[in-house]
Order: structure tokens, then sequence, then C-alpha cells
């Protein structure tokens, strides 16, 4: 049996070097902007995305890929290596038909096909990085079963919370209510965004400015993790300063052994805007 292979979808918002290194297979989805269409981190990277969005007068959607783009890079991994087994992880289902896509490619191949898909109920890096435990994990020729054991852990230890700095891409995306968006902007409302168990998006709470989001976030964590030697990545859209400001913090009140950067990719910065910012956190 060969090396376990690791397939993926952009939203998992993977830093080019380490999906490189790692060796691991992403499909993108797609970022539409009018008449024009993007490979999302493929013809169009981060920064180029949030530059657009500033200056695009029509709101972005965004769309899955479909089972033949998945059928086609599950077939050239069993075509380079038919006793590879495949692992593929994606965007929370709840949120996307990305991983219903992927069932279905893998129901257009041969039924002995080797492929695992799961369903990650979470977003961005909050399951890029258990992508990157899988593809590390591989890279050191570990089954496929201890492999899914690992990403099955990493998932019950991670905790991950989003700050956004305006609730407009929110109530546009559909994610909140124009009336809840509107008094939140005049309130400065911020609400601490997180996912449920089953992968959809809510709203932990609701304080008033950056800091006490911020503190708030601390208290959340603190609850899990307390004294525990943790890592974390830390993620932000477009603006990078809220998100430093965030991690001093959370470097002076936890036992931070590891802490990684990546950015939100476009998908995901669709929803969440440009001043997005994100903590994944996971005990060591």
């Amino acid at each position: 049996m060969g090396k376990v292979r690791i397939v993926t979808d952009s939203t998992a918002d993977i830093p080019d070097e380490v999906k490189e290194r790692l060796g691991i297979s992403i499909v993108p989805l797609k970022v539409i902007f009018g008449e024009e269409t993007f490979l999302d981190a493929v013809t169009i990277k981060s920064e180029q995305f949030y530059e657009k969005l500033a200056q695009s007068s029509v709101l972005p959607t965004t769309s899955q890929p479909s089972p033949l783009e998945f059928s086609e890079v599950y077939g050239r991994l069993l075509a380079e290596d038919a006793d590879s087994p495949i692992i593929s992880l994606h965007l929370s289902a709840a949120l996307s038909g990305t991983f219903q896509s992927a069932v279905i490619a893998h129901s257009m191949l041969e039924e002995e096909s080797d492929i695992t898909i799961l369903d990650s109920r979470s977003a961005s890096y909050g399951f890029g990085m258990r992508v990157v435990k899988a593809a590390e994990m591989a890279q050191a020729g570990e089954s496929k079963e201890r492999i899914i054991e690992a990403i099955e852990q990493l998932e019950r230890d991670t905790k991950l919370y989003f700050l956004v700095d305006t609730l407009e891409y929110l109530q546009k995306g559909g994610r909140i209510g124009k009336a809840s968006a509107l008094i939140g902007s005049i309130l400065n409302i911020k609400p601490i965004l997180s996912l449920e168990p089953e992968g959809i998006v809510y709203a932990v709470d609701k304080v008033r400015g950056s800091k006490k989001a911020m503190a708030r976030i601390i208290e959340l964590l603190k609850q899990t993790y307390g004294d525990e030697p943790v890592g974390m990545t830390m993620a932000y859209s477009f603006r990078k300063d809220t998100a430093e400001e965030l991690c001093e913090l959370l470097k002076s009140q936890f036992n931070v052994r590891s802490i990684n950067w990546t950015t939100i990719g476009a998908v995901i910065g669709t929803h969440t805007g440009p001043g997005a910012s994100a903590v994944f956190m996971y005990r060591m």
C-alpha cells in the first residue's frame, strides 16, 4: 500500500509554502464578481481579493467545485499510485455543498477506490490545521486509520473564534438580519463568532468594542485550556493589526508553545469582510 494522499479545498486557507511542501492537493472554490469568475487561491490570491472587494460596487458570491473537478483530482492521484489511499477533508457541509460534490465525485469512480471523504464541520484554518497534520503524518508513512484518528482528536482539541470589523458582509451574505447589522454598527457591537459542533456559524457573544471582544475571547479560551500547553494559529483578512494585538494578549495569558499565521482567503472573506481576525487554539 502506498502513502496516504491528502486532498482538501481552498477554504482551508493553508499557506502556499505549506501546501507545496506537504504535497496537499487543493480543489478550489470559485469567487464571482459580476461577470468575472476566479478560482480561490489560484487565479485570485487573498491580497488581490481584498483590494478588488474594496473597489467593487458588487458584493462577490461564491460557488462550490463541481463533482467533475473533484473526480479529476482523485483520478490523477489514483493514476499516480492506485494503491495509495486518499483522505479528502472539506469545508463544513452546513456552509457549502463542497463536501457533497466530493461525495458525488467518489461515487463516479470505481468502487474499489480507497477514498475517505470527511466533513470538517469547520471553516478556514479551523480544519486547515487538521489537513496539515494529516499531510505531515502521511509524509511520515502513517496509516490511513492513524491519520483519521489524529484528525478527529485535533478537532476535539481545537477552539476557534472570529472577530469582524463590520456586520455588513454577514448581513449581505444572509448570516444576520439588516436591522441587527445597522444597530450593531451604530452601537459598535462586536460579535464573537464560532462554529457549532454541526458546523454552523453562530455568535458566541456580543460585546461593545474590540478591546472587550478580545478580553471575552481570552475568558472563553481560559475555560477550555487554563494553563495547558497550547499552540495557536492567527488568521487575518486584509489588515493584520487586530490579529497582532489579539496574539500579544493571548501570548501573555496562555502557555503558548507554537504560533503560526495565515490569511483568510477569498471565499471565507466574502462572508466576513476585509477586517476579519481569528484565533485557532489547540492542545499541544
